[in-house]
């Protein structure tokens, strides 16, 4: 959902100096909606409570036991185990499994500086969303971060909304753990921080050298969005930033798509593209698409309602046969941000989420409402006939996302928020659903947004539950495999042995660099920044229909 998503990148974390990065150990038993609560568990305190982040994280520990997990190991396998694990300072040093219905005793299994029993919960991979919005103020950096953090993302690309330059100093901070964040890599443009000339940046023999310049200055992701119109420039930069261990994504514009589309993009070498964009037009049997007569790239209402027409002149045996193969072929990896485009099938569902009223902020609420202005939130004449073209657009998505996945394409994990009605951490999980909804397996599901974005981000050391990886991990009441909804800080309905109904308690802990962060603390915050912003507010042009007035 970019409008211009040039932007800048720090260096991969493990290139910094060891310093502890920072964290999120969520407890979640949150909430909501008034359900049964879960049987309660009995944790082990933090051995340094009171620290920098005061009751919302503690850690890392010289020594950190998780006792008793079960283990999604994040590259599709099934949860195996249980296990001990012991993380010490921000690796994953051991790993004992052991028999359940046979445990060996107390004093011989591993103890540390804080023990927490897990109790046949379900160890992953932290998440790693490869692409999200931080928006402008007001909207307070720690609401996006502890929405982030509650609900199990441990590293993400964040747009740099607010410039370059900030955001580099976010990254620096969240790696330096002087802020309760995940670990970010901000994206950035061609030639940013760099001194080149217009000229000397669209000249394709200049493309190792500027990627170099901008590597020193701590670039690793680059959108190449506005290079589509230069193909050979597109293919320079791309070639480019990979030599110096960079990443390059493309959100690609319905105005360039006659140049550059996915297949070309792929072809070309970009690492990741994102959203929907470009995949119809590579299937098309001319060179564009059949934009009315009166279409302006720059009205946003008829941009993303020709963006969803586009899919119905897409020939589907080409573009799931041709154009599925040629991209598995090429190697790039799909980034599909679902999520932020489902308002697009179903406004009035996007705009009636059960969280919105008490974690949806009202900064965000006033960019999500229909606007001639704001990116978008062209819903000011969104018909039946434009969702029904979504809804069209979304199945036939779907199934060249399954194709390319069958075909052994890399299908990575990002959610776009905050955009259309999708709030940070809530889309983190339903982003899941829908790339569920695909027809990918939930494990393979889990595997796009752990080891599969590890893998397009050039992070080797993450994305897997193993000695000698970061730990950077999200402990889970119940198991997401069997139920993506688990991952919901609110958790969900589920049925004990008994067959009495329960909530589960959502993610117990996420834990990054072996930082452990309270969920419930966080959600907590998070619910009195939404609160604090709402007070006084009258209601919207969406809602005042339905306010009961005395």
């Amino acid at each position: 959902m970019d409008p211009d998503p040039t932007s800048r990148c720090p260096s991969p974390r493990a290139l910094l100096p060891s310093v502890p990065a920072l964290a999120a150990f969520l407890v979640a038993g949150l909430l909501a909606l008034g359900s049964v609560a879960g049987p309660p568990r009995t944790l082990a305190q933090p051995s340094g409570a009171g620290g920098q982040f005061g009751e919302l994280a503690d850690g890392p520990y010289d020594r950190l036991v998780i006792r008793g997990a079960m283990v999604i190991p994040g590259h599709g396998g099934p949860p195996t185990g249980p296990y001990d694990i012991v993380i010490e300072g921000d690796s994953i040093a051991q790993m004992h499994a052991f028999d359940a219905d046979d445990p060996p005793p107390a004093s011989e299994r591993p103890s540390g500086d804080r023990v927490i029993e897990a109790d046949g919960d379900y160890v992953m991979p932290g998440m790693i969303d490869l692409h999200h919005h931080i928006r402008q103020e007001p909207l307070p950096l720690e609401y996006i971060y502890y929405l982030k953090l509650a609900h199990g993302v441990t590293t993400m690309v964040p747009s740099p909304d607010r410039g370059l330059h900030p955001a580099m100093r976010e990254a620096d901070r969240a790696a330096a753990g002087e802020i309760l964040a995940p670990e970010m890599y901000p994206i950035w443009g061609w030639g940013d921080s760099t001194d080149f000339t217009r000229a000397e940046l669209e000249d394709p023999e200049n493309a190792p050298e500027v990627a170099r310049a901008m590597a020193e200055n701590g670039m690793h992701v680059v959108y190449l969005n506005d290079l589509g119109w230069k193909p050979e420039l597109f293919d320079a930069v791309a070639d480019a930033v990979e030599a110096t261990g960079g990443v390059t994504g493309v959100h690609l514009p319905p105005s360039t798509t006659s140049m550059v589309n996915a297949v070309e993009a792929a072809r070309m070498g970009v690492t990741m593209i994102l959203h929907h964009y470009g995949y119809a037009e590579s299937a098309l049997e001319r060179g564009v698409q059949d934009f009315p007569a009166d279409y302006q790239f720059s009205d946003e209402l008829e941009r993303f309602r020709q963006a969803g027409e586009v899919w119905s002149e897409a020939p589907e045996d080409r573009l799931l046969g041709m154009v599925a193969d040629s991209l598995a072929a090429y190697g790039v990896a799909m980034l599909p941000t679902r999520v932020v485009y489902e308002a697009n099938r179903d406004i009035l569902r996007a705009r009636s989420l059960p969280w919105h009223e008490k974690y949806t902020h009202r900064a965000l609420i006033e960019l999500y409402l229909p606007s001639k202005t704001n990116h978008g939130a062209y819903f000011y004449d969104w018909t039946s006939e434009d969702e029904q073209a979504w809804y069209e657009a979304f199945d036939l998505w779907g199934d060249l996302i399954h194709e390319f996945n069958e075909r052994g394409g890399t299908v990575a994990y990002g959610t776009d928020d905050a955009y259309i009605w999708a709030t940070p951490g809530f889309s983190t999980v339903r982003e899941l659903q829908l790339v569920r909804e695909s027809g990918l397996h939930n494990l393979e599901v889990l595997k796009s947004a752990t080891y599969s974005s590890a893998e397009v981000l050039r992070r080797p050391d993450l994305g897997l539950v193993r000695p000698g990886y970061e730990a950077d991990l999200v402990l889970v009441d119940g198991n997401p495999a069997y139920n993506l909804r688990f991952l919901y800080s609110f958790g969900a309905l589920t049925t004990d042995d008994a067959g009495e109904m329960y909530r589960t308690e959502g993610i117990v802990h996420t834990i990054t660099d072996g930082v452990v962060v309270n969920n419930d603390r966080l959600m907590e915050e998070v619910a009195r920044m939404v609160r604090e912003s709402k007070q006084g507010a009258p209601p919207t042009v969406v809602d005042s229909p339905f306010v009961v007035r005395p």
